[in-house]
């Protein structure tokens, strides 16, 4: 039966062959191995552009974990009109059925705005408005916690620009529902959740934080559990498709996502120690919905079911 499960997935400008596609950031602007069949990819999704170049956070950035990843990187990137007149068409040219979803970053409602007209015009398939980014002093996580700010960059990023529009959501809020329901009244197209849970580190010999950030955002392993629980809430909140993100390692990870009220997911921290991740979890995601008893990877979604009812 698991040669016979259909895995693709239809979302707003993403007309995907599987639902699995890279987080934001994994591979930079196209950066994927040599042995890697990018075609293979339910979609790629590029690092977060900024208005102008980046170099990030001081050094060092990443962290590892038993379960997990911490880094502060700090959205470096060479600037919007590098990635929007070279990055973009060079990933275009190399797979020209392959959908791009582009991240917009910016430090200002008017930095999104002018971002995200940028990159339309470079033709991704989508947008990812980053209203979550844990690591940049201005911007990201600073709007992204404030419902009439997501209600407001939302809206008018969607008046500018001719594409489905995603909205990242950050878990650093008390109600992420309350954070759903402003994107949508913006208009967006879909959501992406979680990002990165922001955390300390703290080395005892020195006394100081391991990042040169101090804090940083965790992901991998570890956040799962409430990424699942924050995708399951806004599944049941909002009427807009979700795309899941926060500690996927496998096949039976993704489906528990989609069970949850994820339509595709995305998948970060894995690529750490296992460069062929994507694929792995792709190849694994037909056996697993045919324990499942589905034929169609649509037919989860959403699909959990309370002991309370």
């Amino acid at each position: 039966m698991a040669n016979e499960i259909n895995l693709s997935v239809k979302l707003p400008g993403l007309n995907m062959k599987n639902p699995v596609m890279p987080a934001s950031g994994t591979f930079a602007f196209g950066d994927l191995p040599e042995n890697f069949d990018w075609d293979q990819l339910g979609a790629m999704v590029i690092k977060t552009t900024t208005r102008h170049a980046r170099t990030g956070n001081p050094q060092p950035q990443i962290a590892m974990l038993k379960d997990g990843v911490m880094n502060a990187v700090g959205l470096t990137n060479p600037g919007v009109e590098a990635v929007a007149k070279e990055k973009l068409p060079a990933l275009r040219q190399k797979h020209p059925d392959l959908p791009i979803l582009a991240s917009v970053g910016g430090e200002s409602v008017q930095d999104y705005v002018e971002v995200a007209e940028i990159l339309a015009a470079g033709k991704p398939d989508a947008l990812e408005l980053n209203l979550s980014c844990p690591n940049v002093s201005e911007g990201g996580m600073t709007f992204g916690v404030h419902p009439e700010m997501v209600e407001r960059v939302t809206r008018l990023v969607k008046e500018r620009v001719n594409l489905p529009v995603y909205v990242k959501l950050t878990p650093n809020v008390t109600d992420i529902t309350e954070i759903a329901k402003a994107a949508e009244r913006g208009g967006a197209d879909g959501l992406t959740l979680i990002n990165t849970v922001l955390g300390l580190h703290l080395d005892l010999q020195s006394r100081r934080p391991v990042l040169g950030n101090d804090f940083g955002g965790v992901s991998g392993e570890a956040v799962k559990p409430l990424a699942i629980r924050m995708v399951a809430q806004v599944h049941q909140a909002t009427n807009l498709p979700i795309i899941g993100v926060g500690g996927i390692n496998s096949a039976e990870d993704a489906a528990e996502f989609m069970l949850a009220g994820a339509s595709a997911v995305q998948i970060g921290t894995m690529n750490f120690y296992d460069k062929l991740a994507l694929p792995h979890v792709i190849a694994g995601l037909p056996a697993v919905l045919a324990k499942m008893g589905a034929s169609d990877v649509n037919e989860i979604v959403g699909q959990w079911q309370s002991n309370k009812e």
